[in-house]
């Protein structure tokens, strides 16, 4: 097999509220971490055991924007994407270097901000990102013709 693979899922809970970043050309950027949780028991001691891992996620344009209107920390979300690694140098002249998940699809599983504020949800198409590309008719991208 001659492809490659760059596929990530996640369900975990928002570490903090989505920070934006907007751009010349009204495009913009959703930042946000999310932590997933690894339960075990420790044979040894018999103690449970939760490990965290974080992820920096990374929302683009309308997707970015639809976070940041229903998503909160705390929130619970199942993302699809794929890991981008990323360098730059601070002013200190200090290279930096991150991973973040790019993300390509999500699905809200429990927000506060719907709750708190008596708004509505949207409807489910809505809040499932479907790559926000007005070209594919809303049919996911790699949506197969069988």
């Amino acid at each position: 097999m001659n492809g490659t693979l760059n596929k990530v899922m996640l369900i975990g809970h928002l570490g903090d509220e989505v920070k934006m970043h907007y751009f010349d050309g009204g495009n913009c950027i959703g930042r946000f971490q999310l932590a997933t949780n690894e339960v075990y028991i420790n044979k040894t001691t018999n103690e449970k055991i939760v490990s965290t891992e974080w992820h920096n996620l990374v929302v683009r344009n309308k997707a970015a924007e639809i976070c940041e209107k229903y998503l909160s920390k705390g929130d619970k979300i199942y993302v699809e994407g794929r890991i981008k690694s990323r360098q730059w140098q601070t002013e200190e002249g200090v290279v930096k270097h991150t991973s973040e998940i790019q993300v390509t699809e999500f699905t809200f599983l429990s927000t506060k901000k719907g709750n708190e504020n008596s708004k509505q949800i949207p409807d489910q198409d809505s809040v499932k990102n479907t790559n926000f590309d007005p070209q594919n008719n809303g049919l996911p991208i790699n949506d197969l013709p069988f």
